[in-house]
């Protein structure tokens, strides 16, 4: 079994319940082409919305992603998908019942049969919950994609998306099962207490008297937490804040803007996507045209430097200091 033709660019079909909850998870990340919402697994062809609400056609509401591993590997798509829903639920999703809202991960290839397996073991050892679990992984099968208004949902109908977000109890159950107590007692096991406090309760750090502030050396920096290159010295510039600041992420769909109305005011947080982890602030006094200025916090991040990057996964990022331009401090 093996539909990966392009090894630039493969597939990955995952069903999570409602397919309007499944797409902007993945969407936007570094290497995702393309999230498409659809069905699978049935014995229909061509089955539409109303259809399988019958919970006749044997079809999964699913979403297909086209992805280039070398960018974004399968088993990070894995780790994402198991954080989107309940596998221990038989009957359907959250507040969505019936044989179309269940969960499995379609595989296109035994590459990905094995690296599934693995996860799902790896996930049942953990013992985070209580009950077995029960995602099928399943060989791929035809993929019909769903009627255009069910197409990215969470941008079309932003409101009606978080409203039924919300109501589904989909997130509540995330931060439930993934931000525990033994979830932060194990962050706060491996972080200083600053880097704890910086990333988990949005603390601040001394400006002049951080690891980053006056750095200029060639090479990336990443989140201290997962390791997700987020900023590039060649982005980087003296604000005169004594923190680190840049003009732009290295991934734009890394790092996510947070509107933040705490104090009277208004400010834009930014948090790494996957980690969630608090970075710092954007403000608009940056260097021209943009005058974007990503205030980032040296607790939050971590440097590698430009002869480190291949032996830490980031060998991709060596074309950007191929010229040998000397950084600007």
């Amino acid at each position: 079994m093996n539909d990966q033709q392009n090894t630039r660019q493969q597939l990955a079909t995952f069903a999570g319940g409602c397919f309007w909850c499944m797409v902007k998870p993945f969407d936007e990340l570094p290497g995702i082409v393309s999230v498409v919402s659809g069905y699978t697994g049935g014995h229909t062809g061509n089955p539409t919305y109303a259809e399988v609400g019958t919970e006749t056609t044997g079809h999964f509401e699913a979403v297909q992603i086209t992805f280039e591993p070398e960018l974004f590997p399968y088993t990070r798509l894995l780790d994402i998908y198991w954080q989107l829903i309940d596998p221990t639920d038989r009957g359907g999703q959250f507040m969505d019942r019936g044989s179309s809202y269940r969960t499995a991960i379609f595989v296109h290839s035994e590459e990905q049969r094995a690296q599934a397996e693995a996860s799902k073991a790896a996930l049942q050892a953990e013992k985070r919950f209580k009950s077995p679990i029960v995602t099928e992984i399943l060989p791929a099968a035809p993929f019909y994609p769903a009627e255009a208004e069910h197409q990215d949902y969470y941008k079309t109908h932003p409101l009606d998306y978080k409203l039924y977000l919300k109501g589904s109890g989909r997130g509540d159950f995330t931060e439930l099962h993934w931000n525990g107590r033994e979830d932060k007692e194990r962050l706060r096991s491996r972080l200083t207490a600053l880097q704890y406090e910086v990333t988990q309760h949005k603390g601040t750090e001394p400006a002049y008297d951080n690891a980053y502030w006056n750095h200029f050396q060639d090479g990336i920096y990443t989140d201290v937490l997962n390791g997700d290159p987020l900023f590039s010295s060649r982005d980087k510039f003296d604000s005169g804040t004594g923190w680190p600041a840049f003009t732009s992420p290295l991934e734009p769909g890394l790092v996510r803007r947070e509107a933040d109305y705490s104090g009277g005011g208004v400010r834009t947080l930014l948090r790494s996507r996957l980690s969630g982890a608090y970075l710092g602030q954007l403000s608009y006094d940056g260097p021209e045209p943009s005058k974007l200025h990503y205030r980032i916090y040296s607790a939050a991040i971590r440097f590698v430097p430009k002869g480190e990057l291949a032996v830490n996964g980031l060998e991709r990022y060596l074309a950007l200091f191929a010229d040998d331009k000397p950084v600007e401090a």
